[in-house]
């Protein structure tokens, strides 16, 4: 969560994942996730439902970020947080976003971050190797999970085998030596040495699918494409956990169908498409294992984002199961047991977290 105000501008870059501005005479409260933060989150700051953005805006600003982190934390009854710390800017740390939250928070690591600071720190490709070696075997003892976003930075599509030796070697000596302080990695073996770093660990690897920021190619990274590099990871049994999916998060919850190791996870999917989010929903448990379906909000930089993604969840799942409840597809003893899975139990299990308190 961001540290510092946010004026209107600065407030509505969170509500999108395009880098551009809204088009002229358009906002990004006029869209699905800018109506649930209305909806939702206004009540949390003492205001009507559906106030007028500008009335949200006042009041967040009379309240200050600090105080606004949390009620909005305290408000989203998220109890865990599994905390991404690659992301840019001067957010807050996972402990201070666990005594904001009153909750207990876990830090997942994203490895091309990782791999990047490696770099940042190394005199030449095989020092980097080295350290990066050391850095990731030094989080597998306090991170519950690594993360990769390499549908960004190449897309889905890498090549399924682990590089061999030489090849990393090679690739490690002329990225680093081509490289600026600082630069991205987006070299496609590095990128698979790294995937495959983190498999050997066994810790739970999240990999980001679907769509995202204009940085991705959305038609290479859907889940479909890791297929093979389900398979060849299927020995090691790591989790793999496909974050968002939308729009191909059926094809998600085909994979967690057919591959034991593999887990889908609502994330983004549920808080951009707001109002729609039940639709979404009922689609990734048309195939989705109900014991490998996870909860998460992907909440970034606005605290907003906490209180939406477990409110639109639980909406979507309510509304969904009384439904098929009244209707004799389930029943009432079924629904509960799945939505304690979904809300908390599937994920304590996948991340180790152990039993519920």
């Amino acid at each position: 969560m961001v540290r510092t105000p946010l004026d209107r501008a600065g407030f509505e870059e969170f509500l999108t994942e395009s880098d551009a501005p809204a088009a002229p005479g358009t906002s990004f409260f006029d869209t699905q996730l800018g109506f649930a933060v209305r909806r939702w989150c206004a009540p949390v700051l003492g205001l009507e439902p559906h106030c007028p953005p500008d009335a949200y805006l006042a009041r967040r600003g009379e309240l200050g970020p600090g105080e606004v982190t949390r009620l909005m934390l305290r408000a989203s009854g998220v109890a865990t947080l599994l905390v991404d710390t690659g992301l840019p800017g001067d957010l807050l740390t996972p402990s201070e976003l666990a005594e904001a939250g009153r909750a207990t928070a876990h830090e997942v690591v994203r490895l091309e971050t990782l791999a990047e600071h490696a770099a940042d720190a190394s005199r030449d490709g095989h020092a980097f190797l080295v350290e990066l070696d050391e850095s990731v075997l030094r989080y597998t003892r306090s991170a519950v999970a690594f993360k990769s976003v390499a549908a960004y930075r190449h897309g889905l599509d890498l090549a399924p085998e682990p590089p061999g030796h030489a090849e990393v070697r090679t690739a490690a000596v002329r990225w680093h030596t081509g490289r600026q302080h600082g630069d991205r990695l987006r070299d496609p073996v590095l990128l698979r040495h790294l995937l495959w770093s983190a498999v050997r660990t066994g810790l739970p690897l999240q990999l980001h699918t679907g769509f995202g920021d204009p940085d991705l190619r959305l038609d290479r990274c859907d889940p479909a494409l890791l297929t093979e590099f389900v398979r060849a990871t299927a020995p090691w049994g790591t989790p793999l956990v496909l974050l968002h999916g939308y729009p191909y998060h059926r094809n998600a919850g085909y994979l967690a169908a057919a591959y034991s190791h593999v887990y889908a996870d609502v994330g983004l999917s549920l808080t951009h498409t707001g109002a729609r989010s039940w639709s979404v929903l009922a689609e990734m448990l048309e195939l989705t294992p109900f014991g490998k379906l996870l909860f998460s909000t992907d909440a970034y930089g606005l605290p907003e984002l906490y209180v939406v993604g477990a409110r639109l969840f639980g909406e979507a799942l309510s509304r969904l199961l009384e439904r098929w409840t009244a209707e004799g597809a389930w029943s009432g003893k079924d629904a509960d047991r799945v939505t304690a899975m979904l809300a908390a139990d599937n994920a304590r299990r996948v991340y180790g977290l152990g039993a519920a308190v």
